[in-house]
C-alpha cells in the first residue's frame, strides 16, 4: 500500500503540522482523529488495514490529519473566544493547505469528510460549512452541540461552528442547495449518550429538505471495533 508522511510549517497555525496519506488514487477521504488525537491514530487503530482492499484497488485515498483540539476546544485555561478562534485557524489550515495538497496529489473530484467521535464533529461541521468542497460526509458516533465546551460563553463564531445551533436556522438558498447535493451519513449506537443530539440534527436537516441517513446500531458502539464495521458499511454510501 502506498503511504506518504508529510510535515510542514503551517503559516495559519504558526507551527509544524503532520499528516499521513494512504493510497494512490480514488475518492479523497479527509480523516479527522478523535478528541486530541494524532494523525497516526487511524492507522494505529487498524482502520487503514480495515480499508486496505479499497485503498489498494485505487478506490480510496486517505488524508489523515493531525488535530489542535488541545489548543482549541480542550484548552480550558484560555478564554472561549480564543479557543474558537484557534479552531477557525485550524479550519483555514485544512481548507487552504491540506485540501490543495490533496488536489495536487489526486485529481479525483470526489472528496469525503470522515471522522469518529470528536472527529465526526470536525468532519460534519466542515462539510456543512463548505458543502461545495465535499461529496459525502461519514460521521460516526459524533456530538454536534458544542456549547458545553465554552462554559456558558457564546459568540457568533461558536454559533457558526455548532451544527445543532446553526442548522435549524439555515436560510441561504445557495447553501441549502449545495447541502442537498451532499451525501450525509450519521451512524452511532442506540445506547450512545449523543443519540438524541444526532436525531435532532438529522430532523433539522430534513426540515430544510436536506436528506441524510441516520443509522442507529444496537448498543453503545462508541469504540474502534464498531467504527471499523461502520466504515466498511458506509464509506461507499448510505
Amino acid at each position: 500500500m502506498h503511504r506518504e508522511y508529510h510535515r510542514w510549517y503551517s503559516p495559519r497555525l504558526q507551527r509544524d503540522m503532520e499528516l499521513l496519506i494512504h493510497g494512490h488514487a480514488g475518492a479523497r477521504v479527509l480523516v479527522f482523529p478523535t478528541s486530541q488525537g494524532r494523525f497516526y491514530e487511524y492507522e494505529d487503530r487498524g482502520m487503514v488495514d480495515n480499508l486496505a482492499d479499497q485503498i489498494e484497488n485505487g478506490w480510496l485515498q486517505l488524508y489523515c490529519v493531525d488535530s489542535v483540539d488541545a489548543e482549541s476546544f480542550y484548552c480550558r485555561w484560555a478564554h472561549p473566544s480564543g479557543r474558537i478562534q484557534r479552531h477557525l485557524q485550524y479550519e483555514a489550515y485544512i481548507l487552504e493547505e491540506v485540501l490543495p495538497l490533496s488536489r495536487a496529489k489526486n485529481d479525483n473530484p470526489f472528496m469525503i469528510a470522515h471522522g469518529c467521535s470528536f472527529g465526526a464533529y470536525h468532519a460534519l461541521n466542515i462539510a456543512l460549512r463548505h458543502p461545495h468542497l465535499f461529496g459525502r460526509v461519514l460521521a460516526l458516533s459524533g456530538k454536534y452541540d458544542m456549547s458545553s465546551f465554552f462554559d456558558g460563553y457564546h459568540d457568533q463564531a461558536i454559533y457558526f461552528n455548532t451544527p445543532s445551533q446553526y442548522v435549524p436556522n439555515l436560510h441561504d438558498p445557495q447553501q441549502i442547495d449545495a447541502l442537498r447535493r451532499l451525501e450525509i451519513i450519521l451512524a452511532l449506537g442506540n445506547a450512545d449518550p449523543n443519540l438524541e443530539n444526532n436525531r435532532a440534527l438529522s430532523g433539522a436537516l430534513w426540515s430544510k429538505g436536506i436528506g441524510n441517513a441516520l443509522r442507529e446500531w444496537e448498543g453503545w458502539c462508541h469504540d474502534w471495533p464498531y467504527w471499523r464495521a461502520m466504515v466498511r458499511a458506509y464509506i461507499g454510501g448510505a
